[in-house]
């Protein structure tokens, strides 16, 4: 008699299920305030509080929920092991070769799918912040990789490796990672991030690294954003379209291949008896 495989939680249809689980409960809070705020002119919406209240509690419920129904050890879905913290170099160097490709990428699906003018509008409020730039550094360099780590390379990616090829569990992890976001603009760059750091947590069992490696591409592109005309007359952003391409493709190849290595140890480091 054939025995039937044991799964874990999540797999694929759950991480799905936990995923709109996880706007519902945003969208129940928004949308009732969206309308009080078309029709009597208020601003709850925006409210910071509402928001911090909102986004510390839902993530919070999600976590847990997706935690107990895991069944595993706590360290077993968000370890926090030790790592070489070297990696961090050819991770800095990677983001700014692969940055420079995406923005190909982007000029390219710009022009089969212009993004209309609310896109940018609502991409720019990401940015902002109730609190002026440290506000803003804390929201998209500190929570958001904090929260969207433990959600997607913690709970999610742990459940996917149990149930699948580590290629796969990364690949899918990634790829609804880049839904997440809700916006085809920004899919090709959440996907390349996603794959990323999914690589490099199946490596090193380190959600620390992961969480680190986020935080370092959100504040890049924050200071891309902020400090855009003083960076913008430095020599490196100066190079011709293709010398720059070219610069950018070895960059974020000999990146991987120094990732590679220097992520082995000391996570990857065999113990001897």
């Amino acid at each position: 008699m054939q025995l039937l495989k044991q799964t874990y939680y999540p797999t694929i249809m759950q991480a799905i299920h936990l995923l709109i689980l996880y706007l519902f409960i945003q969208t129940v809070v928004d949308f009732p305030l969206a309308l009080i705020d078309y029709y009597h002119g208020t601003d709850y919406l925006y409210n910071p509080v509402k928001k911090i209240i909102l986004n510390t509690g839902s993530t919070l419920f999600i976590l847990l929920y997706g935690f107990r129904k895991s069944k595993s050890p706590l360290k077993e879905v968000f370890p926090l092991k030790f790592f070489n913290p070297l990696v961090l170099i050819p991770l800095i160097t990677f983001f700014w070769g692969a940055h420079n490709l995406l923005d190909e990428l982007n000029l390219v699906i710009e022009k089969v799918l212009p993004a209309p003018p609310w896109f940018w509008e609502l991409f720019g409020k990401i940015f902002d912040s109730d609190f002026g730039w440290w506000g803003a550094f804390m929201k998209v360099a500190v929570i958001a990789p904090v929260v969207e780590e433990l959600i997607f390379r913690g709970l999610i990616l742990h459940g996917l490796r149990k149930n699948y090829h580590a290629f796969t569990a990364v690949f899918m992890s990634a790829l609804l990672f880049s839904l997440f976001h809700l916006n085809p603009w920004q899919m090709p760059a959440t996907f390349v991030l996603g794959l990323l750091l999914g690589w490099i947590m199946i490596r090193t069992r380190s959600i620390l690294l992961a969480i680190l490696g986020h935080s370092i591409n959100n504040l890049m592109v924050l200071l891309t954003i902020t400090y855009w005309q003083q960076i913008n007359t430095y020599a490196l952003f100066l190079m011709e379209k293709n010398e720059k391409l070219m610069v950018s493709s070895l960059l974020v190849l000999l990146s991987l291949i120094l990732i590679y290595f220097s992520s082995l140890w000391p996570s990857g480091k065999k113990k001897t008896k």
